[in-house]
């Protein structure tokens, strides 16, 4: 008679030596199994998974905490916020931590609290996190004092938070310059004279990267590079900006720093008269699922999410459990601009031959 899912000897709970038992193998065959150490056949590795499913066995971390003294455990300090891109990557972390067999302890920070990011740090230390994740998108201390956090486990970095000082630093998802770089480039490569920029507010560090790619690519062509519009993230802010731009007869084209502003952009520009993208075209930057489906579909860069959440953890995983190690290479941010129908060369000017 197979043995009762879930239980061990005598009805306790089953244990690695019940697993042992099941699989024909010994207890440290299982142990090695469970955490994912070379020289495991991969028939000896489906034997023991599958006894270990049989009676329902599952590890003790607790105790396996104690003996190494770690809690596998990783902490993430994140804005508190909907917006799409903090929001979005925040699950793409959760996913990769669930799959590394971590648990994950997540720490929000207010935006406006200067003291917030120090807090939530010295927070998941407290829990005795084994790593920690910033993912910190706003810049609380903008031309003000020392920011320097000082942390005794490995760290990884998303973005440009303020600077760390631990056994281990890694960066992730640092390339929006670029991004926003090739975003510029292709409505230049229409043959649009310039482009404007409808930035983000720029106490986020990805509206800074994003005003300086945008810029560098004007830059690097030697074109004119006209004032930046301000907007705060929002379809409105984005409204409002298009209804200045409907007013320049000489606007052919505008970068914005997020989908959402890029909407309320070409909602004002329809309403003054001004087509998209016959008179004026019109980049986004994110592509959240909305983007192809207005009206016309949005020309935008694809934030690789999950792709940062994936290499990063990976990369940290790595320096927690491997301290003497030199760090897992980095490679190179994707970049992704997604064409669809709201850019086109300018008014007068005819579209390139298709090759």
């Amino acid at each position: 008679m197979p043995p009762e899912k879930g239980r061990g000897r005598s009805g306790a709970a089953p244990r690695s030596v019940d697993v042992a038992r099941l699989a024909g193998v010994s207890q440290k065959t299982v142990s090695r199994v469970f955490n994912d150490e070379p020289y495991v056949s991969d028939d000896v590795r489906r034997r023991v998974l599958h006894a270990a499913g049989q009676l329902g066995y599952r590890r003790n971390n607790a105790a396996r905490a104690l003996a190494s003294g770690r809690t596998r455990s990783i902490g993430v300090v994140t804005l508190g916020t909907a917006l799409y891109g903090p929001a979005s990557l925040l699950m793409g972390v959760e996913r990769v931590v669930r799959d590394t067999g971590y648990a994950l302890r997540v720490v929000n920070t207010v935006e406006g609290d200067p003291a917030g990011l120090s807090g939530a740090v010295d927070s998941l230390l407290d829990q005795g996190v084994d790593g920690i994740v910033i993912s910190e998108p706003i810049d609380e201390h903008r031309g003000g004092a020392d920011t320097s956090l000082r942390v005794d486990v490995p760290v990884l970095v998303i973005g440009a938070p303020p600077p760390v000082t631990a056994p281990t630093v890694l960066t992730a998802g640092d390339g929006a310059d670029l991004m926003a770089h090739t975003a510029t480039e292709h409505l230049l490569s229409l043959g649009h004279p310039t482009v404007h920029h409808l930035a983000g507010p720029q106490r986020w560090y990805a509206a800074r990267y994003r005003l300086e790619g945008w810029r560098s690519a004007l830059t690097a062509q030697d074109r004119t590079v006209p004032p930046v519009v301000t907007g705060d993230w929002s379809a409105a802010s984005g409204y409002a900006a298009g209804r200045a731009f409907a007013a320049d007869d000489s606007v052919t084209a505008v970068f914005a720093a997020n989908d959402d502003m890029a909407i309320g952009l070409i909602r004002a520009l329809a309403e003054a008269g001004r087509r998209v993208p016959e008179d004026v075209s019109v980049v986004g930057f994110d592509d959240i699922p909305v983007a192809a489906y207005v009206t016309p579909p949005l020309t935008t860069v694809r934030q690789p999410f999950d792709a940062v959440a994936q290499e990063g953890l990976k990369r940290l995983v790595h320096a927690i459990e491997n301290p003497a190690a030199d760090p897992l290479p980095a490679s190179g941010p994707p970049v992704d601009l997604v064409v669809r129908a709201s850019t086109a060369p300018p008014p007068g000017e005819a579209a390139a031959p298709s090759k």
